[in-house]
């Protein structure tokens, strides 16, 4: 019975493992496409997982990361931004800088 619950928890955690990556993988597609259309630069081409935890919702409970990665207008300086995946599913981005859709 250990052996069995050994391989369990083995199999669990290479699980995870892949499954992060992947997640790692989509947030990097995500933040460089989204740096591209605000003609932002992403800096580092690295995001840095800030928080990990669960979140119940309809559809039932996912994996909820929170990665932080820095990115820089026009070169000059280092801003940071984060964005929030719920399982493999973008749930929230944010730069911090206000939205270029009014006229102003």
């Amino acid at each position: 019975m250990g052996n069995l619950l050994t391989i369990f928890l083995l199999l669990l955690l290479g699980w995870f493992w892949l499954d992060s990556l992947r997640a790692r993988e989509i947030a990097i597609g995500i933040c460089q496409a989204a740096c591209v259309q605000r003609d932002l630069q992403f800096l580092d081409q690295a995001v840095a997982l800030h928080r990990l935890g669960l979140a119940w919702r309809a559809e039932g409970m996912r994996l909820r990361r929170v990665y932080r990665f820095d990115f820089s207008e026009e070169g000059l300086g280092r801003r940071n931004g984060y964005l929030v995946l719920r399982g493999l599913s973008l749930e929230e981005l944010s730069f911090g800088l206000p939205d270029r859709t009014g006229d102003a």
